[in-house]
């Protein structure tokens, strides 16, 4: 069983890489771990105050949750993940069932600065990408997947994102094994992973 965790800042384009190594990988062999399952339930704060949740901090993630699902899964065991709605701000009351598969990829921008965590990765990659391109695809991310007009998208980058990324997530590089630059759009950097990833299948 090999662990791969795939970092990097919020809109680098994490996805698109997990994306693309899936299409690159067997499929009955990859269970993909997102960080974003593991932010606390906050369903029952007020409107007003779910606006001022940061979820670019680390204290905003369930690490221990987290981590020890991730220990069932390099085990062999199935795991019932939470399941999390940016809109509602909270857990719903079903989970989903995850198995073991051969791969397991945690995806998140938080998840290399969590050591315990770290510790449980055989491959940590970092996704890079400009910061004006992040955020072109965090306020389209953020106004059309999560109910956030265009000014309350800006506000919410500049009050969490930014200062949080500056703070957590990019000094997290450093621990990283592969960095990919351009984020999703370096196929070269995405195809000579996956080709290091074929080599445990």
């Amino acid at each position: 069983m090999l662990t791969i965790g795939i970092s990097g800042g919020s809109g680098s384009g994490k996805s698109t890489v997990v994306n693309e190594l899936i299409k690159q990988l067997p499929g009955e062999a990859v269970t993909v771990i997102p960080q974003d399952s593991y932010y606390w339930d906050n369903g029952n704060k007020t409107p007003e105050e779910k606006q001022q949740i940061n979820f670019d901090h680390p204290d905003a993630i369930e690490w221990q949750l987290l981590i020890a699902q991730l220990r069932e899964l390099k085990s062999g065991n199935t795991i019932e993940m939470p399941d999390y709605s940016y809109v509602e701000c909270a857990r719903s009351a079903e989970t989903v069932s995850i198995c073991a598969r051969k791969i397991i990829i945690v995806e998140g921008i938080l998840i290399l600065t969590e050591p315990e965590l770290r510790d449980l990765l055989d491959i940590k990659v970092f996704v890079d990408a400009d910061p004006d391109d992040r955020l072109m695809r965090i306020i389209r991310r953020d106004t059309e997947e999560r109910g956030r007009s265009f000014d309350q998208g800006m506000r919410h980058y500049e009050s969490f994102v930014k200062p949080m990324h500056l703070q957590f997530i990019e000094p997290s590089k450093r621990f990283a094994d592969i960095i990919i630059p351009q984020g999703g759009k370096n196929t070269v950097a995405i195809d000579i992973l996956a080709s290091r990833i074929k080599l445990t299948i």
